[in-house]
């Protein structure tokens, strides 16, 4: 049986011949959105994890459509606080007053979201670019912080030179550190009796991380 629309964009972004209905897979996005009220909760979400990198600056869009013009105070620090991360990581898709408009009108008018593309966004409306012949779905603002984070970057130290049983440990810890990340399954992988494998399973995604003795990821 053939598969629909959704199962081959995200079998292609998984890197896999197909999906099925209840698999987990790693699959790569094209963009994570946020506007100006569920940013703000997810940079704190992102930095509450300890995170410092993002995973692609150019894959992160960042719209502050909701109360810009300011309405308030409030508003107005929220909007402070998504130009402070955008600057920092410096987020090349970020549309500030007089740039702005509806999000999801913006983004297919910029030519960011287009046919065959994977797409988060902490917006329930996200699903819109499915009109393009898109996979686009909503998610929560701590999604949106996972979705950002460059999770192997973040989640491994600089372990060369150590032992296995440390750095298995230090590695643990900090996984275990992270709420956004639970620890699915550990593993000693038989093709090298110095590497370990760990399979985590993020808030929408299953992926492996394989660290050798000499301390780099393969």
């Amino acid at each position: 049986m053939g598969m629909t629309l959704t199962q081959k964009i995200l079998a292609a972004h998984a890197g896999l011949a197909e999906v099925k209905a209840g698999q987990l897979i790693n699959a790569k996005l094209d963009i994570v959105l946020g506007n100006d009220i569920t940013t703000p909760v997810a940079i704190n979400e992102f930095e509450k994890a300890g995170f410092d990198g993002v995973f692609d600056k150019e894959h992160i869009a960042i719209v502050l459509d909701h109360f810009v013009p300011n309405k308030d105070i409030k508003s107005a620090t929220q909007s402070k606080q998504c130009r402070e991360f955008a600057n920092k990581y410096d987020i090349l898709n970020f549309y500030d007053v007089g740039q702005m408009g509806i999000e999801h009108a913006l983004l297919p008018e910029k030519g960011i979201v287009t046919a065959g593309d994977c797409v988060i966004g902490a917006d329930s409306h996200t699903c819109t670019y499915g009109a393009l012949g898109a996979f686009s779905t909503g998610v929560g603002s701590t999604d949106m912080a996972a979705g950002m984070a460059d999770l192997i970057q973040n989640c491994l130290p600089d372990l060369s030179g150590q032992s296995r049983k440390l750095r298995f440990c230090q590695l643990f810890e900090i996984l275990r550190r992270i709420d956004l990340i639970k620890i699915l399954h550990i593993s000693i992988l038989c093709c090298c009796s110095d590497s370990v494998r760990i399979i985590i399973f993020g808030v929408n995604s299953k992926s492996s991380i394989f660290l050798c003795s000499c301390g780099n990821i393969c």
